[in-house]
């Protein structure tokens, strides 16, 4: 497979970075500069995917309960709620963005931004009206994803940063890392971690392998399936549909489009400004793209399907 137009592509775009690893080697690795390649930077949303791997190792070890459990075990004010509607959210809702919240996360009444703003940020999104009976429509809201962290914190009575360096980022080797917190000390859990691209890249391949890591089972295969499952269809201007914290999708199996409907499967974690982790099963490949433009100079291409798509599928030709 020849990357070396893909060099070209890239750099004409300036990203910040692009790894392609297949098989668990590095097939292509570019870096604008070298502070691209050694600096943590903002990986934004893609913060969600790393605080489902930390959900799911919960429960591997018995800390969190079934996924089917009400919210509400661990947040009394949804039970305490007039609306008995929020008595229905599970943690499952949290997980796949379903719990049914009156939120915009950037439009409209721009919810996120209040939520930051606000003095208590689980209290605020838990104050919230629901416009949806749980489990019933996506709606992209970081708040939830900040009570996912509020009740690591809770179950394991560390922060969620700690837990991840014992159980995650440990056994993966990443330790130059940086974690916004909320006013109560609470890592944020939809946005605000800084990483490497090289350790996103591990990240990607601990769950194109399953949850195993050299030796051991960091995270169970079982939880790992089931977490990059489509649990809901998104729609537009989204695509394809979203797992526990996982986005779902699908690309064309041949690199013209014309394969009788045949497609290949791939998940993917994604923050804000051109973060990306891509997990290919079938290809056994994991993708990391990173950017940092500001969003008027920021460039239109899906470097991913556009670009990199092609490329390996015209591998699989050869």
């Amino acid at each position: 497979m020849n990357y070396d137009g893909l060099q070209k592509l890239v750099s004409s775009v300036d990203l910040r970075s692009c790894l392609i690893s297949q098989d668990g080697a590095m097939v292509f690795e570019y870096y604008r500069d070298q502070q691209a390649e050694d600096r943590p930077a903002k990986i934004n949303s893609c913060t969600k995917s790393i605080v489902s791997a930390l959900f799911c190792i919960g429960m591997d070890r018995g800390l969190i309960p079934e996924v089917t459990t009400p919210a509400a075990a661990f947040f009394p004010k949804l039970q305490a709620s007039d609306d008995s509607r929020k008595q229905q959210i599970t943690l499952e809702h949290l997980l796949t963005l379903t719990a049914g919240f009156n939120w915009t996360e950037f439009g409209g009444q721009k919810s996120f931004p209040r939520m930051t703003r606000s003095p208590h940020w689980v209290d605020f999104v838990l104050e919230q009206p629901l416009s949806d009976t749980p489990g019933t429509r996506f709606e992209y809201n970081s708040g939830v994803s900040q009570m996912l962290s509020a009740i690591l914190c809770e179950v394991t009575g560390i922060t969620t940063a700690r837990f991840a360096e014992l159980h995650l980022f440990g056994p993966l080797g990443i330790e130059d890392y940086e974690w916004e917190v909320d006013p109560q000390g609470v890592h944020t859990g939809g946005y605000g971690l800084r990483m490497k691209p090289a350790d996103l890249l591990k990240f990607g391949q601990l769950y194109l392998q399953k949850g195993q890591w050299q030796q051991g089972q960091l995270i169970s295969s079982e939880l790992v399936h089931r977490s990059v499952q489509r649990s809901i269809t998104v729609d537009p201007p989204w695509s394809g549909g979203y797992g526990w914290h996982w986005w779902v999708d699908a690309f064309p199996a041949t690199d013209d489009g014309q394969a009788s409907g045949a497609s290949m499967d791939y998940f993917y974690a994604r923050g804000f400004g051109g973060q990306f982790i891509y997990v290919v099963p079938q290809l056994k490949t994991v993708v990391v793209l990173t950017e940092d433009k500001r969003k008027k100079d920021r460039h239109k291409v899906d470097v991913f399907r556009e670009w990199i798509v092609p490329l390996l599928l015209d591998g699989v030709g050869r």
